[in-house]
């Protein structure tokens, strides 16, 4: 859970539909009173800028970008983040895609073409420190019951660096150690010790193993088979 901050003055939203962004950039400054805010529509641009500085305040994520699958995003942004709180806004608002991604560590979920009412008290709730999900979520599972193959991926790969996601991204694209080195401009031998602490995290012992965590923890395991 994020620590209180009363003071959210700036934010980066990330996602790839323009007109989106320059509506929810116009909520967020009406309702919550966020002065400044940045926009980015691929993960990696968003990763780029939050390796620079100063940091923003929170960070409000789309899980459908163009570079990432499933709650790959969230769980790469929640690696490198800290303290600052992720507030996905989604159209994807089943129970089970909530229930997820506040597993993988949103601070807050709020469906996409919600009023700026349920904006308004999902900022509020962030500045108190408080969790947020909407009305009507329901979890979809007893708390008090054991974790599902998804809930495990996800706890495990939310165990994982920035560095680290992002080579497991590149071995689920099928590139190899030397590729991976190339792609990252660094040391083969580096990939070789990052590749043998995510199978170490992630409980596997092959890189086909640590591609079905990856895959069971996307959407395809949230979304019924007829879609």
């Amino acid at each position: 859970m994020p620590p209180p901050d009363p003071n959210l003055q700036s934010a980066l939203i990330i996602d790839d539909h323009p007109l989106f962004c320059d509506a929810l950039a116009m909520t967020l400054k009406a309702v919550a009173g966020i002065s400044h805010i940045e926009t980015a529509d691929r993960l990696e641009t968003a990763l780029a800028r939050l390796d620079l500085s100063p940091a923003f305040d929170v960070v409000v994520l789309d899980l459908n970008l163009p570079d990432v699958n499933g709650l790959d995003g969230l769980i790469r942004l929640r690696a490198g983040l800290g303290p600052v709180p992720v507030v996905v806004v989604s159209s994807l608002a089943d129970n089970r895609v909530i229930g997820a991604a506040m597993k993988a560590g949103a601070a807050g979920f709020v469906p996409k073409h919600s009023r700026r009412e349920v904006f308004r008290a999902a900022f509020d709730a962030i500045r108190e420190g408080r969790r947020f999900v909407p009305e009507g979520f329901t979890p979809a599972t007893d708390p008090g019951a054991p974790a599902s193959q998804r809930e495990d991926a996800i706890a495990r790969l939310s165990l994982l660096t920035r560095q680290q996601a992002k080579i497991l991204q590149l071995i689920c694209e099928g590139r190899l150690n030397k590729q991976i080195a190339y792609d990252l401009t660094i040391a083969e031998t580096t990939v070789k010790a990052h590749v043998t602490a995510i199978m170490r995290k992630l409980g596997v012992q092959s890189r086909t193993q640590a591609v079905l965590i990856v895959q069971e923890a996307s959407f395809a395991s949230l979304m019924p088979e007829n879609g």
